[in-house]
């Protein structure tokens, strides 16, 4: 909420504006995987996509603190009664019960209901084509509806302002204003592509595994989501992320495209935020690296800010 979070190889970095219009900043480093056996292919992927779920939520938790910290607000007998209740930890409180929430119709939404229907129009493996259109066809519907959202649409402006600002680095360019504002907000290693190869992988595996069973169709879908995930990571970071060819921009458009709803051109001041946060991580990858003094190798399958 009014920030951008920038993450690199061992830190990442917040910055939020507050209502005061000031810039607030905050930057953790992250911790790095000494186990071998996490930076396996497939393994790697799993424990980054869980490590970016963590500092999502703490960095959406932080950044809606922020925003929100001089705003007033109206209070009802329940929220009163919350207050009462829970008292400096409701705003932890709200975030997680928000959280489960927000899982718990992800599961229905893209787990549950793509199921249902797949058995009650396809068999074999043609239940695993239909699941997958389903699938693909809520998420796009479901991003193009919340895109209609003013507060929505203002997120996407800051996510625009994150891709001008990452495409700016990797031009070599210096992080001005003005060069940020003149760099594509579409960016290959976005999210928004990674979840239409997460989609794309989850079908072509479930047309192999074929389960009659609806409930445990239901259940290999929610245990098998670790490895799709450490799939889509292989596919869409290790190795369309590092490479520029026919077949990866064949494999990415689906994916820019999609991120021209997920994405807006910024203002001004959004994109001094997305500025504030790059340079913030970046000097801190600077500090990290003057302390391993080349002792310690970049974790394997990071890459640059975003």
């Amino acid at each position: 909420m009014e920030g951008v979070m920038m993450r690199g190889r061992t830190a990442y970095a917040l910055a939020v504006r507050r209502p005061d219009s000031e810039i607030e900043i905050m930057d953790r480093p992250i911790e790095a995987k000494r186990n071998p056996i996490l930076k396996l292919p497939i393994i790697r992927g799993v424990v980054a996509f869980g490590s970016s779920m963590a500092v999502g939520y703490k960095s959406l938790a932080w950044s809606a603190e922020i925003a929100l910290q001089d705003e007033e607000f109206s209070s009802s007998k329940f929220e009163q009664f919350l207050q009462d209740k829970f008292g400096d930890k409701l705003f932890s409180v709200l975030m997680t019960f928000s959280m489960i929430l927000a899982i718990a119709l992800a599961l229905g939404l893209f787990m549950l209901l793509p199921t249902f229907i797949g058995t009650l129009i396809g068999s074999g493996a043609l239940v695993g084509v239909v699941e997958g259109l389903v699938r693909i066809t809520i998420f796009v519907v479901y991003i193009f509806l919340i895109s209609r959202m003013k507060d929505i649409q203002r997120f996407f402006q800051y996510h625009g302002a994150e891709h001008m600002a990452i495409n700016c680095h990797e031009q070599n360019l210096p992080l001005t204003t003005e060069n940020v504002a003149a760099c594509s907000r579409l960016h290959k290693r976005c999210g928004t592509s990674f979840m239409l190869v997460v989609l794309v992988i989850s079908m072509i595996l479930f047309m192999i595994i074929r389960i009659d069973t609806m409930w445990l169709r239901f259940g290999s879908r929610i245990l098998l989501l670790p490895v799709i995930a450490g799939l889509a990571y292989e596919v869409s970071v290790t190795w369309a992320g590092k490479r520029d060819n026919f077949l990866v921009r064949a494999i990415i458009v689906p994916g820019m495209a999609m991120q021209r709803m997920t994405t807006a051109v910024p203002d001004e001041q959004q994109i001094e935020v997305a500025i504030t946060a790059l340079e913030r991580v970046l000097q801190q990858e600077h500090k990290g690296e003057e302390c391993n003094n080349g002792d310690a190798p970049p974790e394997e399958g990071a890459h640059d800010p975003s």
